[in-house]
C-alpha cells in the first residue's frame, strides 16, 4: 500500500510499505477513504524526530471502510463504514470506565510514562502505525471504531477522529456558566471548533488568532475575532467589564512562533544526536507560553483555563502567584474521544450542520500530494487551515 511515511526533520514521503494484517483476534483492516493532517502532525514534522524512526507511518485522524475483521471481533462487519478514534482504548479498564480513554490501561505507553497509544505518533505513544495510508489496522477494533451511516459524505463525519471531541472537550473543561463569554486562543483547526461550539452553548465567543483568513472563517460561524496584537488582553478585558472572560481555551500549544528562546530549544532538539534530544525533551523547557501567559490574564478571577493546543516541555515556568491568586483553575489533556462521541454524532448529521463541518477543509487532495502540503499547513500558506487526503 502506500502511505505517508516520515523520513527526518520538515521531510516526509509517499512510500510503497507492507499492507497491515490482522495481529490479534480484537483487530481489523481499514481501508481509508479520508484522512486529515492535524495541526499535532506538525509536531513531528518539526519537533518530535528523537521519538521517531525513518519510515513511521503518520496520521491519526481517518475514517474508510472495514475490509477484514478478527476472530473475536463482534460490533463490526466487513462493510461497516467507521470513523476511527485517534486514541487506542480497550473500553474496559479502570481509566476507560471512568471516561479517560486517552489514559487507558491497557494500551499506556509505560516505558515512556505516557497514557494510552495514539495512531501515528511516535515511540511516546506507542509507534503503532497511523491512517494517512491506504489501510490501517486498528486494535481493539470493536471499541475503537465509531460507525457512521452510508449517506452523508466523509467530511460530516471525519473530525470525529480528533479535533471535533478535542474542541468539544476543551470547551467542556473551560467550564463557563450559562450566558457568559469564552475566549478561544488560536483559531487553526481545533480553534475553529472549540469557537463554533462555545457559540453553539450560546456563550459570547471572543477568539485571537494573527491569520486573517482563520479569523474571516470564524466570523462566519458567529464568533467575535481580534488580531494578536500587544494589548489584546487588555482589549478583551475591557469588552468584560474589566474583570475578564469566564473560561478560556488555549488552541496553540507548543507554536515556538514569536519566542526566540522556544525557538532556540526546538531548533537545538532536531540538531542534537537522538539519545541527548530525547534527554533534553524530558528535562528541558521548550514550549511558547505566550499563549497560556494571555489565558492567565484573560481569565477573570475564580475562572477556568482549558488546554487544548499540545504542550511538550517539562521544565515550563507557570506565573504561580498569578494563578493562585486569581484562584485560576487549570484543566488540560489529551481528548477523551469515546466519552463524546454519542452527544457529537448527532450534531454532525443534523442537516443544520451546527458545528460547520462542511466550512473548515480549505485543502483536499491526493495522498501522493500530502508532503507538500505538509508544508503549505506549516506555513500557513495558500489560506491552508485544514487538509483532508483522499487516498
Amino acid at each position: 500500500m502506500r502511505a505517508l511515511t516520515w523520513q527526518g526533520r520538515r521531510k516526509v514521503s509517499v512510500e510503497t510499505v507492507p499492507d497491515p494484517v490482522i495481529e490479534e483476534p480484537t483487530d481489523a483492516i481499514v481501508k481509508i477513504t479520508s484522512t486529515a493532517i492535524c495541526g499535532s502532525d506538525l509536531h513531528l514534522y518539526e519537533l518530535f524526530g528523537p521519538f521517531l524512526d525513518t519510515g513511521d507511518i503518520l496520521g491519526h485522524e481517518p475514517m474508510g471502510v472495514v475490509v477484514e475483521v478478527g476472530a473475536d471481533v463482534t460490533n463490526l462487519a466487513v462493510g461497516d463504514r467507521v470513523v476511527v478514534p485517534f486514541n487506542i482504548a480497550c473500553g474496559h479498564c479502570f481509566m476507560c470506565r471512568r471516561g479517560l480513554q486517552s489514559q487507558c490501561e491497557t494500551t499506556q505507553v509505560r516505558e515512556y510514562g505516557s497514557g494510552a497509544a495514539l495512531f501515528g505518533y511516535t515511540k511516546l505513544y506507542g509507534q503503532v502505525p497511523g491512517g494517512q495510508a491506504e489501510f490501517l489496522r486498528v486494535p481493539h477494533a470493536d471499541y475503537n471504531s465509531i460507525r457512521v451511516g452510508d449517506d452523508l459524505p466523509d467530511q460530516r463525519y471525519l473530525f470525529l477522529s480528533d479535533i471535533l471531541p478535542t474542541a468539544w472537550q476543551g470547551v467542556q473543561y473551560a467550564s463557563v456558566p450559562d450566558g457568559g463569554t469564552l475566549a478561544v486562543i488560536g483559531l487553526g483547526p481545533v480553534g475553529q471548533f472549540a469557537a463554533r461550539v462555545g457559540v453553539h452553548h450560546g456563550f459570547r465567543v471572543l477568539a485571537v488568532d494573527p491569520v486573517p483568513e482563520r479569523r474571516e472563517m470564524a466570523e462566519r460561524h458567529g464568533v467575535d475575532t481580534y488580531d494578536l496584537t500587544d494589548d489584546v488582553v487588555a482589549e478583551l478585558r475591557d469588552l468584560t467589564d474589566g474583570r475578564g472572560v469566564d473560561g478560556v481555551v488555549d488552541a496553540v500549544g507548543l507554536e515556538a512562533h514569536g519566542s526566540p528562546g522556544a525557538r532556540f530549544a526546538q531548533q537545538a532538539v532536531g540538531l542534537l544526536p537522538d539519545p541527548l534530544a530525547q534527554k533534553l525533551m524530558e528535562t528541558a523547557g521548550i514550549d511558547r507560553l505566550a499563549a497560556l501567559y494571555a489565558g492567565i490574564d484573560l481569565v477573570r478571577r475564580g475562572g477556568t483555563v482549558s488546554l487544548s493546543g499540545v504542550y511538550a516541555g517539562e521544565a515550563d515556568i507557570l506565573p504561580m502567584k498569578t494563578m493562585f491568586d486569581k484562584q485560576i483553575s487549570l484543566r488540560m489533556g489529551q481528548c477523551n474521544v469515546k466519552s463524546w462521541t454519542d452527544q457529537l454524532l448527532p450534531l454532525v448529521e443534523d442537516p443544520a450542520d451546527p458545528f460547520g463541518v462542511m466550512d473548515l477543509v480549505t485543502h483536499e487532495a491526493a495522498l501522493e500530494d500530502a508532503p507538500g502540503l505538509y508544508e503549505t499547513f506549516q506555513k500557513k500558506e495558500d489560506g491552508c487551515i485544514k487538509v483532508v487526503l483522499k487516498p
